[in-house]
């Protein structure tokens, strides 16, 4: 991307002024976009449609995504503290702009809201689980030991 002068270019050099390990070809970040590019990414287009309809499957797949993604920014800023601290090399320009502003906000936005996404998606399941259980407690308490319903009926196997 270093010799790019298109917009895409341009922007991405910026960036890469908040960490250098765009321009360098770093292994971590390699393998961190690559993943997310090929399983995040592609698990967020399968998840949209999910969301619009309401399908069952949405909140386990959100799950998985938010995870993937706050464990994969977890590790960005991670890689990036170890190597200041143990091997002083520092990625990013000490100005407030391309330190606090780049790098550590417009990063840290994918953890809020993955994080919000998540809490949701986990209370949404506690909440199924717990009405499930419920309404299977409701049905044991309308069956005596024998098998039968209070009614008189038999237990019906589902």
């Amino acid at each position: 991307m270093g010799p790019a002068q298109d917009l895409f270019g341009q922007l991405w050099k910026e960036y890469a002024l908040s960490d250098s390990r765009y321009l360098t070809s770093d292994p971590f970040v390699l393998c961190m976009e690559t993943v997310t590019a090929f399983t995040w990414g592609p698990l967020c287009f399968i998840l949209a449609p999910l969301i619009l309809t309401s399908h069952p499957l949405r909140h386990p797949i959100q799950i998985i995504v938010c995870v993937g993604q706050i464990y994969g920014l977890i590790l960005y800023y991670a890689t990036s503290m170890f190597d200041h601290f143990y091997t002083g090399v520092t990625y990013s320009r000490p100005e407030f702009l391309y330190f606090w502003v780049y790098y550590f906000f417009m990063n840290f936005i994918w953890m809020i809201f993955p994080g919000m996404l998540l809490v949701s998606s986990v209370r949404r399941i506690a909440k199924a689980f717990s009405a499930l259980e419920k309404l299977e407690e409701g049905k044991m308490k309308g069956m005596n030991g024998s098998g039968k319903a209070t009614n008189g009926h038999a237990k019906k196997d589902i």
